[in-house]
């Protein structure tokens, strides 16, 4: 097999993984208004299906399937030859920690770097490295890359209240709601401001989340039916 068609056959391959994960994301929208680890992994597939498709080919695509290739490597012996193994998980949490620091450094300003960026807020978060994820995700908002700065202003937004900051959150949050983008949309920024608001105020909670229980998007109906069954409890 010629080097062109292995390029292509990664290619393809990559296409199919991110196309998995926007039919992933598409269901489970809440877990991308969560700013934890879990954001950061699943929202890392969106954004990568709009880099594949600006840059479909070129160096930074390579770098964003290496970076992909650690992100989803295997602790333990190896058994085949297409997957990346880990002696243990100390190992790849360090590996893939570089990749993405390296990423962030090397392509500061471009999509890649604010992805990168996105990624290690999200994985300090998860950490329990507020202030790190904070940092971080204000650098992504102030990237310019109004698509990417959408998805940290959610994530800050979750910080802000969490740290009783509801005025910061709720505007932050309000920003998108009347600016939507590509990546958050109006719904889903007003089911992302619910959940801010539901620990404090439930009646506001309710009333946002009212008007999407019918919506004909599917997803968006699921989404503010789920919220409001939680707000029952």
């Amino acid at each position: 097999m010629d080097r062109a068609t292995r390029k292509e056959l990664k290619s393809d391959k990559f296409a199919l993984e991110v196309q998995h994960g926007v039919e992933y994301v598409t269901d489970h929208k809440k877990l991308v208004t969560q700013w934890g680890g879990i954001a950061a992994a699943v929202v890392l597939i969106v954004l990568a299906v709009v880099f594949y498709m600006r840059y479909q080919r070129g160096v930074r695509l390579e770098a964003l399937q290496d970076a992909m290739r650690v992100q989803n490597s295997q602790v333990g012996p190896p058994n085949n030859e297409y997957t990346l193994f880990y002696p243990s998980q100390a190992d790849k949490d360090k590996a893939v920690q570089k990749t993405w620091s390296d990423l962030a450094a090397k392509y500061s300003g471009s999509e890649v770097g604010v992805m990168a960026e996105y990624y290690l807020a999200g994985d300090a978060a998860d950490k329990g490295n507020t202030p790190e994820a904070e940092k971080r995700f204000k650098a992504v908002v102030e990237s310019g890359d109004t698509d990417y700065a959408s998805l940290a202003k959610i994530s800050l937004a979750q910080i802000y209240a969490s740290e009783g900051k509801l005025p910061d959150a709720r505007n932050m949050i309000q920003s998108i709601i009347d600016h939507p983008t590509a990546m958050v949309s109006k719904e889903a920024a007003t089911i992302a401001l619910a959940h801010v608001l539901a620990p404090s105020d439930p009646a506001a909670a309710r009333k946002l989340l009212e008007p999407l229980r019918g919506s004909d998007r599917p997803a968006v109906s699921r989404a503010a039916l789920t919220a409001l069954s939680e707000l029952q409890k």
